[in-house]
């Protein structure tokens, strides 16, 4: 049975088996140099301090993972995240993606997040499908915005609308200071 739960650092393992071959064997991720389990160790700790990071299991272990992280630094940017999701190859077409994004989209809006932003590596019709499945919308293209395996690669941008844009917003709510109760309902809701 599949169960989707905030990672912790312990899963950095786990994690990197799935990142890894996405790294040097795709042009999906532009990182060129596969991060080492131990910085992966630290990106998971770092970013569960303000932003969620999800991860999917069953009894094999991790089936993917999705997390979410600043969209700017300036300060007028608060409400807004940029996102990103990753399955194992071996789990792919079987809706863990979507899984994991609906419940991440869950926990920003609970948040105070207002917008989530994607950025897909082209050509990948099946991430672009995936994102358009889960609410996103094509805001435009960078072309020629990264050089990976030989080749220069576009990115489509696209958006989802977590909530309705207030007129007098509340700053976002660290992940940290959130009530664990509040997280797990958004968990067990997706």
């Amino acid at each position: 049975m599949e169960k989707i739960r905030l990672a912790t650092p312990r899963d950095a393992r786990e994690v990197h088996r799935i990142y890894a071959p996405i790294v040097q064997d795709t042009f999906i991720s532009f990182e060129v140099e596969v991060p080492t389990q131990s910085e992966i160790e630290g990106r998971i700790a770092s970013t569960l301090r303000k932003f969620p990071w999800l991860v999917a299991e069953d009894a094999r272990g991790l089936l993917g993972y999705a997390y979410a992280n600043e969209h700017r630094e300036r300060l007028a940017y608060q409400w807004s995240v940029d996102v990103s999701c990753y399955v194992d190859e071996r789990t792919r077409r079987r809706g863990v993606g979507s899984r994991l994004y609906h419940a991440l989209f869950r926990i920003l809006a609970a948040q105070g997040f207002t917008n989530a932003f994607a950025g897909v590596s082209l050509p990948n019709a099946a991430s672009v499908g995936m994102h358009q499945s889960v609410g996103f919308d094509p805001l435009g293209y960078y072309r020629n915005v990264g050089f990976k395996r030989g080749e220069w690669r576009d990115t489509v941008w696209m958006q989802r609308v977590l909530s309705a844009p207030s007129p007098n917003p509340r700053a976002p709510v660290a992940l940290a200071s959130m009530p664990p109760d509040e997280i797990e309902a958004a968990l067990r809701a997706a």
